[in-house]
Parts: structure tokens; sequence; C-alpha cells
């Protein structure tokens, strides 16, 4: 394809994993041709280094304040303007609550393509996307016009920086009015100190924890690893935790490096999840959970003293 736009996404003043993994994918689908990036929001101009030395040429940046925090009406006329400016062949962007919502508006609004939540590109360009809950792949190629992609966060490998590149910026004025949504204030319910999406590490706590105090060993083997603390859906329903740490089919999706799943017997629900994770190790005291059909390494115990354990055995080795 002859030009990729990357849509980036900042959360607190930081340029999330997920935009640099965006920019990996752009290369594969560009091969050879030009890459550039938007930037949407305040001092979106110091995000510009970053961008030119994982790929992109032009970053167009639009700091206007209807973009400070996401809305669905504001983002569609941004990304429909920084389009038509741009004329790109393909647009990607990861595949969160933002890709997610505007994608699919702006691609039936403008007549483009669209494949969601891809998780591999192959030459072609064809595109790997799971289906059924995870059990299942899918292979999708278009052969004619522009297209849309959402990528899966932790599935497309960062590039190696260039830090001899450069990019030009190139400020965009943007016409965005008749907002029927403005934002006043965000008030976040977060699972830790680890974005749980884009996390390399999650320990995640089912009906097994028995209560809201339950997930305190959790917290504390995280802290060790650096990770996040996810939930499954029965954690959530019985008010150990909040919904903003569900994981599986109804709750977010999450592709670490290592999972650990701790008093979750495995419902099809959960594994749709995180079954994508690439290393998983389960600890519950039934030998018969579904859980361990899917994981690499298995503990059969009560995870009260199987966690305390690990915890203190990672402090030695990684305190």
């Amino acid at each position: 394809m002859k030009k990729v736009l990357v849509l980036t996404e900042v959360r607190d003043g930081q340029l999330r994993n997920v935009s640099l993994e965006a920019l990996a994918a752009a290369q594969a689908l560009a091969e050879g041709g030009e890459i550039v990036a938007g930037v949407f929001g305040a001092d979106a101009a110091a995000h510009a280094p970053v961008l030119a030395q994982h790929g992109a040429s032009t970053v167009y940046t639009a700091d206007h304040e209807a973009l400070a925090q996401y809305t669905p009406d504001a983002y569609t006329q941004a990304l429909v303007q920084l389009i038509e400016l741009a004329s790109p062949d393909a647009v990607v962007l990861g595949h969160t609550a933002i890709g997610r919502d505007v994608a699919p508006r702006v691609a039936a609004k403008l007549g483009f393509g669209l494949v969601s939540d891809v998780t591999g590109i192959e030459a072609g360009p064809v595109f790997v996307r799971p289906i059924y809950a995870g059990k299942a792949f899918q292979k999708r190629k278009f052969v004619d016009g522009k297209i849309f992609i959402t990528i899966r966060p932790n599935n497309i490998a960062i590039g190696t920086p260039d830090t001899s590149k450069t990019a030009t910026v190139v400020p965009v004025d943007l016409d965005i009015k008749d907002l029927r949504t403005i934002v006043k204030e965000v008030v976040r319910k977060t699972s830790g100190k680890v974005d749980l999406s884009e996390a390399k590490v999650v320990i995640s706590g089912g009906r097994g924890v028995k209560s809201a105090d339950g997930f305190k060993p959790l917290y504390e083997l995280a802290d060790v690893l650096g990770a996040a603390v996810g939930a499954s859906r029965g954690a959530c329903d019985a008010d150990y935790c909040d919904y903003s740490m569900q994981i599986g089919q109804t709750g977010k999706v999450v592709t670490p490096d290592l999972y650990i799943a701790c008093g979750i017997s495995g419902a099809i629900q959960h594994l749709a999840g995180m079954s994508s994770s690439k290393v998983i190790v389960a600890i519950n005291k039934d030998p018969e959970a579904p859980i361990f059909q899917v994981a690499d390494y298995g503990i059969v115990g009560d995870l009260f003293e199987v966690v305390p354990l690990l915890t203190a055995e990672f402090k030695k080795v990684l305190v």
C-alpha cells in the first residue's frame, strides 16, 4: 500500500504501547510505502520523535480542546478530516475502547473496508483474527478499496526504534462542531498501576478468592512482578472487585506473556478473554477444573497457600 495512516492513542500524557504496535503493523502493510501518524490532544507534537523512530515520516497533530478526552462525535469528525487531508490507502488503530468505537463509524461514513481485532498480518496482506470466542482463526484479504484495521494489543511485536529518523510535524486545524457529548470529568476505576489490556503479566482471581480481601495476595504478587490484576466474571458478580477488572468474552481480552489464574475454574466465557496468553499458569484446588486444559503449568492447591509462596520466591529472584 502506498500510504498507511496510524491513529495513535495518548493516555495521561503517555503514548500507549498499542500505538507503537500499530506502527509495526503499518510497516507490514506499507511494504516500503509511506507511513504517517495522527495524534489528537494537548502537546501532541511532543510524541513526534518517538513516532518517527518507529517509522512515521509525517506526524499530523491536532491540539483541539474537543479532543482532550475521547467522545465519539469529536473523534469521528477529527478522523474523517485527517483522512481527507492525508488520503491514506489504509488506517490502523489499536483494538481498544477508542479503536473499537471510532473505526466502524468512520469506515462506514467513508466507505472503507474494516477488519477488526487483528492478531497477525501475513504476506498479501492477509489479516488473521480470532472468531468464535478464540476457538478458531479467520484469515481475510481485501482485493480492492481502502481499509481500516484494528489490532489487538500485545500481538504485533514493536519494531526496533531508529533514533536517526525524524518526522515532519504538520499541525492540523480541525473544524469540530455540533457535539452532542462533552466530557467534563473522568473518574477511572483501574485494576492497579499497570494497564490491564497492555500488561505483560496478569494475575487474575476468580470465585476462589472468596472475598474482596482475597485479592490482597494477588496484589502483593502483582507488585513483585510488575503485573496487572484482573478477575473472572464470577468474582465481579460476587462483588469481590469492580467490573473494570473483568477478563472474558464480556470483559477485557488480554494477551500477556504470563497469565496466572488463581481460583478460576475456566468457564468458556473467561477462556475467550485470556486463552491467547503466551504462558498460562493455573492455581486451583479442583484437579478437574477446566482451566487446567488450557494451562501450560498447573498447581493443584489452595491459592491462599500457593500465591504467598510464589511471592516469596519471586522476591528472592527479582527484588
